[in-house]
Order: C-alpha cells, then structure tokens, then sequence
C-alpha cells in the first residue's frame, strides 16, 4: 500500500516520513537542514528559518533515524530542545540567581521567545523543571553512596556526598535550598523528587532502628508527636516516632552545614572545611542516636 505524503497545510503537526526525509537532502546541507527544520516544527516555515536555528540542531540529531516514527520524532525533538534551553538556563542562574528571563534564556539560544513558550508556558514551569532535576541529581548522588559497614558510617558519607555535590552545583543548591522566589510557589510534582535525598537518609536510621543499633530515646507528646509518628509511618512503619523526628532534624543539620559552607558563613574562621563538615555530622550521628 501506497503511503499518502501528508503536508504542513493538511495537518499542524506533520512529521515527514522517513524517506521523505531523503528526498530532502540536498547538495546544499544548510539549506536542507533549514528546510527540514521549518517542516518538523511549523506550518509558518518562512518565520522559523530564521528564528529558530538552535531548534534544527535536535532536529539534526535524529537526521539519519530513518526507523523513527513520527511521534518518536517529534518527542525526541522536544526532549532535546528542553534541554538545550535547560542548559541555558542554568547559566542564568548563575548571574541572576532564580529571578530568570526567559527572553534571555531563547536569546542566548538564538530563537525567538515565543518559540521558547512552546517549550515552557513561563517562567515558573522552567523553574519547576530546573527544581526537579536538582533535587533528582542530589538525590542520585545520595543514593549512588555504597553501603558502609555501620549506621554512623553510612549517615556521614551520605552528608559527604551531599556537601560534594553542593560544592559542584552551587547555584542548582541555592535554587532549592537558599531565599524562597519571590511570587513562586512549588507545585507538588517537585516533592517526589525533593524527598530523594531525605529518604536516603531516613533509610540509614530506619535500618539501624531494626538491628538495634539505634538509640530511640525518650517519647515525644502533643502536635510534634503526632507529626513525628507520621514521618515514622513514612519511613519504616513501626519505628520509633521520636527516631523519626531525630533523623529529620539530622537532615536540616545536614543543609544548615552545607548552606552555611557555600553562602560564606565560614569565611576567615575556618578553613579545613571538609574536616569542619565531618565533625559536625558526627556530633549530628550521635546526636540522633546512631550506634556502630
């Protein structure tokens, strides 16, 4: 069976078949390239040439996927480019902290703003997806520590790992952890990934509590209890509520000494930093009732 070439005017979302794409190839690469470009993405094709041209280097990506549908296609395109102005971003925020613009954003990518708004509706949904891959990649740098013989051990390399990646992404910490945006509110598909890094932590408490190499400690009452009993449900049904409540505190510790290391708390009083860290998380591990 014959299949039915389709057009940008018959259908807005059109893709080009895979051996429509050969026939787009031409002996003049850029021309070609520009020309696919302006097919895969919109109808308004003499607009796009020249807007777009950091949007044809994902379509430039996937050239030669002759196989790919034209779903795939244009789901590979999207990911690529949100990427791309991901990237971008990130720079941002090294120079404007979260407060980004987004017409800075598409001009450093060399695309029109409202090309960038197909991407991301505002400023605040790039914000989330900025959010969710920094709380994600400090909860796999969390969760990629390898396990330790005991509790303390374990907690105090977590903190390691933590402080490291810190130190590597300053300005992805300050995002998550520093001043609240001002007019921005997180939505609550950032909390799976925000909780990651917490649960890693959790974990060492909550193992140590059944092999008794926790110390529970004296019961709290009131609001705080029953709010402790409820992280405990969340952590490892059964444990200790008051255990629960330490091992959250343990995890602010963590961040306070993280944060007061990276916004300059410790400049000209402490320079052995990693030492510094160390002996903090360990007052934290014993605080918190961690035995070897």
């Amino acid at each position: 069976m014959l299949r039915t070439a389709a057009t940008p005017r018959d259908d807005p979302d059109f893709l080009p078949l895979p051996d429509q794409l050969a026939r787009y190839r031409r002996s003049d690469r850029t021309r070609s390239h520009d020309y696919l470009h302006g097919v895969l993405l919109c109808e308004h094709c003499s607009q796009l040439r020249a807007e777009h041209a950091t949007e044809s280097r994902a379509v430039l990506s996937v050239w030669h996927t002759d196989s790919m549908s034209a779903a795939s296609l244009r789901a590979r395109i999207r990911a690529e480019m949100s990427d791309e102005i991901k990237a971008a971003a990130r720079k941002h925020l090294a120079i404007e902290g979260a407060n980004l613009s987004l017409r800075a954003v598409a001009r450093d990518l060399g695309m029109a703003s409202s090309a960038l708004y197909r991407y991301f509706a505002s400023r605040d949904e790039l914000l989330t997806a900025l959010i969710i891959d920094a709380y994600d990649a400090l909860g796999a740098a969390a969760e990629a520590v390898p396990v330790f013989p005991t509790a303390p051990q374990r907690w105090v390399e977590i903190a390691h790992a933590v402080r490291n990646w810190a130190l590597a992404n300053p300005h992805e910490w300050a995002l998550v952890y520093g001043s609240p945006v001002p007019g921005y509110q997180a939505p609550s598909d950032t909390i799976g990934s925000a909780t990651r890094v917490i649960f890693a932590f959790a974990r060492v408490v909550a193992e140590a509590a059944t092999t008794g190499h926790a110390v529970a400690g004296s019961p709290v009452d009131g609001q705080l209890g029953e709010e402790f009993h409820a992280l405990a449900e969340l952590a490892l049904p059964g444990m200790a509520p008051q255990l629960a409540g330490r091992a959250m505190a343990g995890w602010i510790q963590v961040c306070g000494a993280v944060s007061a290391e990276l916004f300059g708390q410790l400049a000209n009083t402490i320079d052995a930093r990693r030492e510094f860290f160390e002996f903090q998380m360990r007052g934290t591990v014993d605080w918190i009732g961690l035995r070897a």
